[in-house]
């Protein structure tokens, strides 16, 4: 198995912004790769410590046979962040989405660390009536290729529920460098962080919020858990990974800069708090809550459209598409909340990242 550098380990655990990259089509669904480079450059610009791709922001039908743009587009954005890793000093992070029953999900780690990837995301999807021992089992099958991230899907999207029990297991798996909370639901939430502080394993492994719809909450909170000796100690989340932070993005890497500083802090003033409550208001209009999340990915292209990074909103199943009054939600979060864009950092930077 190969391991994480000390140096990539020291920047997941303090903490970084990873969009969950989503996929550049032309009209006729082909892959755009000049704009899907062009918002790997975007990412990196802005800040992102991190890339996750073959997500499910970037649509898991890439890797149906007829499609077969897994590849295409682990490379794409590899090679991008292999260019701007020439210009800092902190690796960027790779993580590659990783799905399906065992063997597809071994044949892509392995593709992910022949392209450089540094981390597996694994998707636990494919196993809806598993037990925990056949989830433990796989997921230890995987770490022997490549370090992994956990990862709690919520069920609106394909997850199932995992719980406390399973994440301490999970935490003891010696490959896991990270989990990513993302069940849309506080008590599964915490069922994650008791189990792994129950696995004694908390300082080696980082927490990365994925709940995009309590996003700052989740950075700001600091959970008071017990440990495996019986006494307490405090778990917080040290950064996400989130289709959210797929737009606005130079907004997210800000914010998180400010829950570092905050979480030194004994109190957290009222003014960031409804900040996190209208990001939360933002979220539910660019992934259409109000419609059970049927616009999601869509909704994160028509804020990528209109900022001129995407050509349209098209997704790979021409059935997905913007809810009826999705449109106008979004309209209203640009007129509400301007300060959550980043429309200006995009306008100034766009032509260089689409050359």
């Amino acid at each position: 198995m190969t391991k994480l550098s000390m140096q990539a380990s020291a920047v997941l655990r303090h903490g970084i912004a990873i969009p969950a990259h989503p996929l550049a089509l032309t009209r006729d669904r082909r892959l755009d790769e000049r704009r899907q480079r062009a918002l790997s450059r975007y990412y990196l610009a802005a800040g992102a410590g991190g890339l996750a791709v073959a997500v499910h922001t970037t649509q898991f039908a890439i890797r149906k046979p007829k499609i077969g743009l897994l590849e295409p587009v682990l490379t794409l954005a590899a090679e991008e962040a292999a260019r701007a890793q020439q210009g800092r000093d902190e690796p960027i992070i790779k993580i590659a989405g990783v799905v399906g029953r065992t063997d597809q999900a071994l044949s892509e780690a392995a593709l992910a660390q022949r392209l450089g990837y540094d981390i597996a995301l694994v998707s636990l999807a494919a196993f809806r009536r598993a037990s925990d021992d056949t989830l433990i089992t796989h997921c230890r099958a995987i770490a022997d290729v490549m370090p992994i991230m956990g990862f709690y899907l919520q069920p609106a999207v394909g997850g199932r529920p995992l719980g406390q029990r399973f994440w301490a297991r999970f935490a003891e798996i010696p490959g896991v460098v990270a989990v990513k909370v993302a069940p849309f639901n506080r008590y599964h939430t915490l069922d994650v962080v008791k189990g792994v502080a129950g696995s004694g394993r908390l300082h080696e492994i980082a927490l990365y919020t994925g709940n995009d719809d309590n996003i700052l909450v989740d950075l700001l909170t600091p959970f008071r858990v017990a440990t495996p000796s019986g006494g307490m100690t405090t778990a917080r989340f040290v950064g996400g990974l989130l289709g959210h932070w797929a737009v606005w993005t130079k907004r997210a890497v800000h914010l998180l800069e400010v829950a570092h500083k905050l979480s030194t802090l004994d109190t957290i003033p009222r003014d960031v708090l409804t900040l996190a409550a209208q990001v939360t208001e933002a979220n539910a209009a660019v992934f259409d809550a109000a419609n059970g999340y049927a616009g999601v990915i869509a909704g994160v292209h028509e804020v990528l459209r209109r900022q001129g990074l995407l050509a349209g909103t098209w997704c790979l199943d021409p059935n997905e598409t913007l809810s009826p009054g999705q449109a106008k939600e979004i309209d209203r979060i640009y007129r509400l909340f301007p300060h959550l864009t980043d429309d200006e950092f995009v306008r100034d930077h766009l032509d260089e990242w689409l050359r």
